[in-house]
């Protein structure tokens, strides 16, 4: 009945081109299960994605979310009940979120989130001071709640007294003011929603393993040839992907 959508990338080596990004989309169902909440402890039903599919492409932002819709719909997005997006700030995963699940709500990863807030702390405390863990719980309270704005209009007005920092204070308000809208944690969380991208940034990690170990080097037609096999053994459809390939007709 729900279901989620994450974009993400990760790097590769291409030969006599460098380091390329390749990106990579996971559709998934949504599920409650029973979960320790890192906010209070508890053992509480948290949603969690299962039945994960993923789809990549070594190339730019327009293929993949071609790729990852057609995944989608093979999996039935058009009948899910509700759908999600979930990703980081990178403006590519929104404006492709944009195109193509533009009717999904959509949720800033909380993790990437929380690193922002304590980068901004650190511009404003001296990190491991009693003053820096202050500012950083009250304000990670207030974004949890959904008060990006907030967060954002304290950075801009420090901006104005530390002229040394203020660039700086400046683009961290940005982030949460241009996101605010996808920083409604409590919110989601009380409504059945994940609010973590984990799911893509594992199977970006299981992606590296295979094609950025220690001293590969890849020709551009084997790391594409070998990505939809590697979606595949990670999507658990090896076999299927398998057969239907080997029971294509002649060309």
């Amino acid at each position: 009945q729900r279901m989620g959508v994450s974009l993400d990338g990760a790097t590769l080596y291409i030969r006599e081109e460098g380091w390329k990004e390749l990106k990579l989309g996971v559709i998934f169902d949504i599920a409650m299960k029973p979960t320790q909440d890192t906010q209070s402890g508890e053992i509480v039903d948290l949603a969690r994605a299962v039945n994960n599919r993923y789809v990549a492409h070594l190339g730019g932002p327009d293929v993949l979310g071609e790729k990852t819709w057609a995944l989608a719909r093979r999996c039935g997005w058009e009948q899910a009940q509700d759908t999600i997006v979930l990703g980081d700030g990178a403006d590519w995963i929104w404006n492709q979120a944009a195109l193509h699940f533009g009717r999904s709500h959509q949720v800033l990863d909380w993790y990437h989130a929380k690193t922002h807030l304590v980068a901004a702390a650190r511009l404003l405390k001296q990190e491991g001071t009693a003053a820096f863990t202050r500012w950083l719980n009250r304000r990670e309270t207030l974004l949890y709640q959904g008060h990006a704005l907030t967060i954002a209009q304290g950075l801009e007005q420090a901006a104005q007294r530390d002229l040394v920092n203020a660039e700086e204070l400046i683009t961290a308000a940005g982030y949460f003011r241009s996101n605010h809208h996808r920083m409604n944690y409590i919110e989601m969380r009380e409504e059945g929603w994940p609010i973590g991208s984990g799911v893509v940034e594992s199977g970006a990690k299981q992606f590296k393993a295979r094609f950025s170990g220690p001293g590969m080097r890849w020709s551009r037609q084997g790391a594409q040839n070998l990505l939809p096999i590697r979606a595949a053994v990670l999507s658990r459809r090896f076999d299927h992907t398998w057969a239907a390939a080997k029971n294509l007709p002649p060309t």
